[in-house]
């Protein structure tokens, strides 16, 4: 299973603020949100508690494991 989100989703639902400001928010670079959602970083419990404190949700509202891309792999 792999580890999917809707960072992207939930950035636009949050007066559309771009990569570069929540990346300021978080205190990472733009490239590391960027990474997070295109499923090719993974972040840290701390990273992932802060963006839940961020849009004022649980860490499963944003991050969640995706098992149809192993099935999908498997096919």
């Amino acid at each position: 299973m792999d580890l999917s989100n809707n960072l992207k989703k939930m950035r636009f639902n949050k007066d559309q603020i771009t990569q570069e400001e929540l990346a300021n928010k978080l205190e990472v670079s733009r490239q590391t949100i960027n990474a997070i959602e295109n499923g090719k970083f993974n972040p840290s419990v701390k990273l992932a508690l802060l963006m839940a404190d961020f849009f004022e949700c649980s860490i499963e509202d944003i991050f969640y494991l995706d098992s149809t891309k192993k099935r999908k792999n498997l096919i």
